[in-house]
């Protein structure tokens, strides 16, 4: 039943929901959605699940993603309105659920090893083999194929239909300041004495230890899969603290200036240099420009990552430059990332083979030497295992539906009759963006991306319907008042004649 773990991992999960119900008892609706999804991603246990036929894995991921669409739906007493206002956004979401059953059923064949072809003459030596055949995927499979789908997006459908205005996105902007208090003490305990507590508590290191040592010391896993997601997290942190010092009162800003000083820290303590790049970038341009440009700068951001395989494609990415420029900050990360995109190349050719809707599970997008059966490629961005998995079909339709509601922000906005955007609203969409702009390298998309895209998403389309309510209200003002000034003065008695 569990596949990983010990019996308080098998617990936590089983308790989850039960904190989920005395989230939605004690909170509001709003903060209970954001803490279901954001507490479970930080505390349960990685790669432990509970296994039934037929569906998807319960995991982390996926118990408290279901535990908050109960919640809701007893709270609000009805089935939550999940479906997008946009045409394109339900054509996205359409996608979504219907590649990974396509892909099934295009990837019905094994991927057999140990061929050798010599002209028309094909010879099997099977004492080279270290496998024989990656498995067909089965009809079987498109029901757990679209079971995960629906299950891991649930937190966007939820935030899309209850974070849609901007007092709940700034409640999840604070509730990433109140997580990064929580989780400091433990990111601290791990830099100083190693990664331990996920030993401790449920059983097993969730990585390869050797993955913990960075830089003559150790970086913090706590209960995440890695070293990078807790940057990435302590890197959101930070740019919460600074929206929230952005926004405080003068009374409040020393404490707003110290808690921002922890959460780089905790950036710092990590070891991780993408973040890090990030936040020399991102927390400046939060602190000083104004939310006008944040929303410009995250949908710039959200077209580049949209766009990214095509611009690979045409050789547009500067990606020596990139290389030259990690090189000058950590030569061992430069060689890994330039490994990576050699990797990626390598992937990408053997994607075209299925280009629209990829292999399919079970490593089968992987390159393997046909002669023996191994391989020894590695990918990391959720990019291209998207495309592997899924092809052009899912990346669009997975992408699509992230980059979307930053695009759908920026193009309400820019409307002469919308109302002003407030500071929490760009922000968490710049965070979001940079979230995007991980994917690229790592694999990095987890639920909370998915609640942050859904509450922005929400808010762009209360933003469109309040731009399009003022303007026909100031264009109903506008006729009033041309009307008035040009009726022609008469008297009551002139009036009565000239209804006869």
């Amino acid at each position: 039943m569990l596949n990983v773990g010990n019996s308080v991992a098998l617990a936590a999960l089983l308790a989850w929901p039960l904190v989920v119900f005395a989230l939605f008892r004690m909170l509001t609706i709003e903060r209970a959605l954001i803490w279901t999804i954001l507490g479970g991603y930080l505390l349960l246990p990685q790669m432990s699940e509970i296994n039934f036929p037929g569906v998807t894995a319960f995991d982390k991921r996926t118990i408290p993603n279901l535990a908050a669409f109960v919640g809701c739906m007893l709270m609000l007493g009805r089935f939550p309105r999940l479906l997008p206002q946009s045409w394109l956004a339900s054509a996205l979401l359409l996608m979504v659920m219907v590649s990974p059953v396509i892909t099934v059923l295009t990837n019905l064949e094994p991927v057999e090893f140990g061929v050798r072809a010599f002209g028309t003459l094909e010879m099997f030596d099977a004492s080279e083999l270290e496998q024989m055949a990656l498995p067909g995927l089965r009809i079987y499979d498109s029901a757990s194929a679209l079971s995960a789908q629906i299950f891991l997006m649930l937190p966007f459908f939820l935030a899309r239909a209850i974070l849609d205005n901007a007092d709940a996105l700034r409640e999840i902007v604070a509730a990433l300041v109140i997580a990064g208090l929580i989780y400091a003490l433990p990111m601290l305990f791990e830099v100083r004495f190693s990664p331990q507590l996920h030993s401790w508590v449920y059983g097993f290191f969730q990585h390869d230890f050797i993955q913990a040592i960075r830089w003559g010391g150790y970086r913090p896993f706590v209960f995440m899969p890695h070293g990078i997601w807790v940057a990435l997290f302590a890197f959101m942190c930070a740019m919460a603290a600074a929206i929230m010092l952005r926004t405080a009162e003068p009374a409040q800003r020393g404490r707003k200036v110290l808690i921002l000083m922890l959460m780089l820290l905790l950036l710092l303590i990590c070891k991780t240099l993408g973040p890090i790049l990030f936040a020399l970038v991102f927390v400046p341009i939060v602190l000083i420009l104004n939310p006008r440009h944040h929303i410009r700068f995250a949908a710039a951001i959200a077209l580049v990552v949209l766009s990214y395989p095509l611009l690979r494609g045409a050789g547009l990415v500067p990606i020596d430059r990139i290389v030259g420029i990690a090189a000058a900050f950590d030569p061992e990360r430069a060689a890994s990332l330039a490994y990576r995109i050699e990797n990626e190349e390598r992937v990408l050719e053997h994607v075209a083979d299925k280009l629209l809707f990829g292999w399919g599970g079970w490593g089968r997008f992987i390159p393997h030497a046909q002669e023996t059966g191994t391989s020894d490629v590695v990918v990391d961005g959720t990019w291209i295992i998207t495309i592997g998995h899924f092809g052009w079909v899912g990346y669009v339709a997975t992408f699509g539906l992230l980059t979307l509601p930053l695009l759908s922000l920026w193009w309400h906005a820019r409307k002469p009759h919308a109302p002003a955007v407030s500071l929490p609203v760009s922000g968490l969409a710049l965070i979001l963006a940079v979230n995007l702009l991980d994917m690229l390298l790592n694999d990095t998309l987890i639920p909370f991306t998915w609640l942050m895209a859904g509450a922005v998403l929400g808010y762009s389309e209360t933003l469109g319907r309040t731009a399009e309510e003022n303007r026909l209200a100031a264009l109903q003002a506008r006729h009033a008042s041309m009307a008035l000034s040009t009726a022609p003065a008469t008297t009551p008695g002139a009036a009565r004649r000239s209804l006869l």
